[in-house]
């Protein structure tokens, strides 16, 4: 069975309306598509949460640098919405550029403080067009419940700030990461590694988790234990690191001691592919 998909906000909202007037709870997982199972584990939390699933697949321009992979993005809607009905979803949203951003469309949402550190730093604008295109999903849809996954943590950070700040009412849900059997986060942008590369992406789960072990032991140790786990991604084969730090769970700032929950953040690199991962402490 094909799942049913709409490409306006107008035959959105129409289903959505239809949804409420039976008194039934509506989540929504937005996706860039190149679906995978942690994705999926999305929607199945859903179906969880409310009655209906409406998934989105956009791959937002607004959020890539003039250097970044938009036309290579991969696309598969086929496949997507596939996925997607097998996992319980019950309506795809997949609308066009247009839609999104029709002409004169002059809007843009800075969340301030908790995007300018981190990948903010690195992909300048990122945030900006994430928290624009995700304002819009939630507005279009007007879902009880929306679901991000963990792995983005700064994006679900970010998102949550927007939401309590614009008073939108949606509740969001943070899903944990879903990896691979050897610890790997999984992620679109996987696919893009050559088998060499794979075999040296593995070892990023396993620093980060030695990260935490040390800080966990010697709260007064970051310094350090960020330090030693940047040069062990650089021995183990990684190209760069562009940060690794212990950061406070909400704001995101960088802490000198563990002194209330953290979280463990990284982006490293295997050739031109930024892999990003997160654990909390």
């Amino acid at each position: 069975m094909s799942l049913p998909t709409v490409r306006t906000v107008a035959d959105l909202r129409a289903q959505v309306a239809a949804w409420r007037g039976q008194g039934l709870r509506v989540a929504l997982v937005p996706t860039m598509g190149a679906l995978h199972d942690g994705h999926l584990t999305l929607v199945r939390r859903g179906r969880a949460l409310a009655d209906k699933v409406v998934a989105s697949v956009f791959v937002n321009p607004t959020q890539f640098g003039p250097s970044e992979d938009f036309a290579r993005y991969p696309r598969d809607e086929g496949g997507d919405a596939a996925k997607l009905a097998s996992a319980g979803c019950d309506l795809l949203f997949a609308p066009d550029v247009s839609v999104m951003y029709p002409d004169g469309f002059a809007t843009s949402i800075d969340v301030g403080p908790v995007t300018r550190r981190w990948e903010g730093a690195f992909r300048p604008g990122h945030f900006n067009g994430v928290a624009t295109v995700v304002t819009k999903l939630l507005l279009q849809g007007l879902p009880d419940v929306a679901l991000f996954g963990e792995k983005d943590y700064q994006q679900l950070q970010t998102i949550r700030r927007l939401v309590r700040d614009l008073d939108i009412p949606v509740s969001i849900e943070g899903v944990p990461t879903v990896r691979e059997a050897d610890g790997l986060a999984l992620s679109s942008r996987n696919a893009y590694l050559t088998a060499e590369q794979r075999a040296v992406a593995a070892s990023l789960n396993r620093v980060l988790r030695d990260v935490v072990e040390r800080v966990r032991a010697e709260p007064g140790t970051v310094a350090d234990a960020v330090a030693a786990g940047e040069r062990a991604l650089l021995a183990a084969g990684f190209d760069a690191v562009d940060y690794l730090a212990v950061v406070d769970v909400a704001s995101l700032e960088p802490l000198e001691r563990l002194d209330g929950p953290a979280r463990v953040v990284c982006t490293a690199r295997l050739g031109k592919t930024r892999l990003l991962d997160n654990f909390p402490v």
